[in-house]
């Protein structure tokens, strides 16, 4: 596993340490299964926001909940080696829980970036963040790219394989 995979209280600490160096740190989250271009450019434009660019994991149990069966494609570790692997992402924590309220409230980001197709009064860990002086940002989403429009279309393909055959 990458050093980049960290524990919260480890990523913690280094947060607030680099915050007290002057370094302003961004933070964001999410289940990045099937990694695409539309992750690929909003993980970017993230860390063009600041220093520091920590993801956020949903764990495999948390994916389940909230995507459903046969979700996630991809194993948690799988996941965050392939964000760790980016240039753009200097740390990921994975997290169980179905909010990541807790990281959130652990690393106290400087900034806070969610996809725009989240409305911005339910954006988890605004009201840490802010609180703490932080700002909340959306990123736009890039059109046209999601993991559920990959797996339509292995299906749909699929679907027309057996067809042919």
């Amino acid at each position: 596993m990458s050093p980049k995979v960290v524990e919260l209280e480890k990523l913690s600490r280094r947060c607030t340490e680099l915050r007290r160096a002057g370094r302003k740190v961004v933070a964001t989250n999410g289940c990045f299964d099937l990694l695409h271009v539309g992750h690929i450019r909003y993980l970017q434009n993230a860390r063009a926001l600041g220093d520091l660019l920590v993801v956020g994991l949903n764990g495999d149990g948390s994916v389940r909940e909230l995507k459903r069966a046969p979700r996630p494609i991809t194993p948690e570790r799988e996941r965050a080696e392939i964000l760790a692997a980016l240039e753009c992402v200097d740390a990921v924590v994975i997290f169980d829980e179905l909010t990541p309220r807790e990281v959130i409230a652990g690393l106290l980001p400087d900034v806070l970036v969610k996809g725009g197709d989240w409305p911005g009064d339910q954006i988890v860990g605004r009201e840490e963040v802010e609180g703490a002086g932080g700002r909340v940002i959306s990123i736009p989403v890039v059109p046209g790219y999601s993991t559920t429009e990959i797996l339509r279309k292995i299906r749909e393909a699929a679907s027309a394989s057996r067809v042919e055959a």
